[in-house]
């Protein structure tokens, strides 16, 4: 048999990865406090293992903390995100697309706000150039008048 293959018995089964809450802070990249606040909001529990002190944490723990950064870089607040994190993979496909559809449906809706209001300031930029100086500004007088 190939040495490399072969395993050994001998050796203890490799210990899980454990953080305090700072090391899970700096793992995850978020403040102590985040993590705090989160276990408060009830997104992520409190860890009954304790090492001395201090309150251990997993790479479950760590698995959730990155699940929850990354819905909020997708834009799903907190409170999504709690529904979200409640869905089971297996059989909640349907209800986990229609909150993404309705979060992409979202963020299309800001988009074209941010479109027209972009287009809004370039005409008034437009105006503003083409105004002579006497006149008032235009881009003054659309903030003033209601």
């Amino acid at each position: 048999m190939d040495k490399k293959s072969t395993q050994r018995f001998d050796q203890p089964a490799a210990t899980p990865v454990q953080f305090t809450i700072g090391a899970l802070a700096k793992a995850a990249d978020v403040g102590v406090e985040t993590i705090r606040y989160y276990q408060r909001r009830g997104l992520l529990r409190e860890p009954q293992q304790t090492r001395g002190a201090y309150r251990v944490y997993g790479e479950a723990e760590l698995a959730r903390l990155t699940a929850i950064r990354r819905a909020q870089q997708l834009g799903f607040s907190l409170d999504e995100i709690d529904g979200l994190l409640a869905l089971n993979e297996e059989r909640d496909r349907d209800r986990a697309r229609e909150a993404a559809q309705a979060k992409i449906e979202l963020i299309e809706s800001r988009i074209r706000q941010l479109q027209d209001m972009r287009d809004a300031l370039a005409e008034l930029v437009h105006c503003c150039e083409h105004t002579d100086a006497p006149a008032p500004c235009p881009i003054l007088r659309a903030l003033s008048t209601a």
